[in-house]
């Protein structure tokens, strides 16, 4: 048995007036999703634990079948760890974005303008070199999204993600370790402009110490791959030793190579790994930006482009079974994540299930299944 983990970064969200009062899910042309649906089985799931942050930190970690509750510690140190960046006991691991805020304090792009990989390490460069101590360090990651690693002393503070702050007022740190972290976001706003770039500053913010996390192989009896362009689910497969496979072209943008994230799949399964994890996060970014257009693309990218040809290969393969949620909601409307439970469809190729409908009204009313219990259904090891 082959097992496939789809996971469509944020796709869940709310009726939309320009698509008449649908879902980017209900308004998408996406006949392999409701093959699918017809053939397997749907609910709810509670990817985001009570009280947890709706980040994809905590809700890809639950997709993965690992309860946040017990080993989240932080976004940072997740992403740190997919650098190879060894934190230690006494040391914290901060995201450090690149960002745009405007001179009223809004800010205007948690992206910093989505800045090439390489542009954004020259910038990353010279913030180590000007700002770098013994106690501070900037490391490059991929396009807006790098690392700050810190004294552990430096934990203690209250930061908001940029993320949730699309078109609003700033709120910046606050806790007894606020004021070395402004410090550092002020003096970037000399550093950074230099490059050209729409970022005009760093922005520190998801912070925590390195988690301590179970090998998928211990936790499940299998041999894992995952493919993705964000370092975060990166940084998870470097926690738990699944292999994380390098797809050419493979962005955390619209651009991203779907082929390529499909072939790396069939290509892992058609070897000795028994499951592999496909992560996409384009539709999580059209929600952030708010774009409509783009995020119904995503969707439409996923049915055409990776789960029409990859059932067919799976077919070739053996007998299969699909897992695929998203590891939060992204509404359009309020252009970040929400807690809110996901819609989830399980398919086994031998077997058809009750069947149902892929969407958000496809699901409303049924109970949600803790997240991170859905793995164990997947390969069943409940």
């Amino acid at each position: 048995m082959k097992y496939v983990v789809c996971v469509p970064d944020g796709c869940a969200d709310e009726p939309v007036d320009e698509l008449g009062g649908r879902t980017p899910l209900e308004a998408a042309d996406l006949p392999t999703f409701a093959a699918l649906a017809r053939r397997g089985e749907v609910g709810r799931a509670a990817v985001i634990p009570p009280g947890m942050p709706p980040g994809s930190d905590v809700g890809n970690m639950a997709i993965l079948g690992y309860d946040p509750a017990r080993y989240h510690t932080g976004r940072a140190p997740i992403e740190a760890a997919a650098l190879g960046l060894k934190i230690r006991p006494d040391q914290v691991a901060y995201r450090c974005n690149l960002v745009t805020v405007g001179d009223d304090g809004t800010m205007l792009d948690f992206a910093g303008g989505h800045p090439s990989t390489e542009e954004a390490s020259a910038v990353i460069e010279a913030l180590q070199s000007e700002l770098g101590t013994e106690e501070i360090s900037f490391h490059p990651g991929v396009q807006y999204r790098h690392i700050v690693v810190a004294p552990d002393s430096w934990g203690d503070a209250d930061c908001t993600p940029p993320h949730d702050l699309s078109d609003k007022p700033a709120v910046w740190p606050a806790g007894p370790s606020a004021q070395k972290l402004q410090a550092v976001m002020d003096a970037s706003r000399d550093i950074v402009p230099r490059f050209g770039l729409k970022a005009n500053q760093v922005w520190l913010w998801g912070q925590g110490p390195q988690p301590h996390m179970t090998s998928f192989r211990d936790a499940y009896g299998l041999h894992a791959g995952l493919c993705t362009a964000v370092d975060l689910v990166r940084g998870l497969g470097v926690l738990t030793d699944i292999d994380v496979v390098e797809v050419p072209g493979a962005t955390g943008w619209y651009d991203t190579n779907y082929e390529g994230k499909r072939d790396a799949a069939l290509a892992a399964l058609t070897g000795d790994t028994d499951l592999f994890v496909i992560h996409v996060e384009a539709s999580d970014e059209a929600g952030h930006a708010g774009d409509v257009g783009e995020k119904v693309a995503a969707l439409e990218n996923w049915d055409r482009r990776i789960l029409a040809p990859l059932v067919d290969g799976l077919d070739a393969i053996g007998p299969w079974r699909l897992l695929l949620l998203p590891d939060h909601a992204t509404p359009l409307r309020l252009k970040t994540h929400t807690p809110d439970p996901v819609p989830w469809l399980l398919v086994d190729s031998a077997h058809d299930g009750p069947g149902g409908s892929y969407s958000e009204s496809g699901v409303a009313g049924i109970p949600p299944v803790p997240g991170h219990s859905l793995m164990g259904r997947l390969v069943g090891r409940a």
